[in-house]
């Protein structure tokens, strides 16, 4: 992938994790806690989908985007394990709310999970711009 494809291709993920995030608050606000805790996911798994292609990796499944956020970024000690944790947690959250119609999420979780979650964006945001993949 050449260099500037990876930076466009960056900023498409993070404008489309800056959407997605505006959805989760909409469906929050209207009090459909599932579907946002589902597009807060997709927020963040966009986001780690933007810093990946800086390692030039764009994953095929939900799974990958983990295993090499881990591989690339966790065990490289660029960013720490818990973070690790917030999107795999996350991820979890985001089967059960899609999959699960039984599986109940509160309000207090979902502030709980966009909090873990912009802190994490934002040190991704943070560390693309020391980079230089962000203006």
């Amino acid at each position: 992938m050449k260099e500037e494809n990876k930076r466009e291709n960056i900023k498409n993920e993070l404008d489309r994790a800056s959407k997605t995030l505006l959805e989760a608050d909409l469906l929050f606000n209207n009090n459909f806690i599932t579907g946002a805790v589902s597009r807060l996911y997709y927020s963040l798994l966009y986001t780690i989908r933007a810093l990946l292609l800086t390692k030039g990796h764009e994953p095929r499944s939900h799974e990958g985007a983990l295993r090499l956020f881990g591989l690339l970024f966790i065990k490289e000690n660029i960013f720490e394990t818990k973070d690790s944790h917030i999107f795999s947690r996350l991820m979890k959250y985001r089967e059960e709310a899609d999959y699960n119609p039984s599986y109940m999420f509160t309000r207090e979780d979902f502030i709980e999970f966009k909090n873990e979650s912009e802190e994490l964006s934002n040190k991704i945001r943070t560390y693309l711009k020391e980079k230089g993949y962000l203006i």
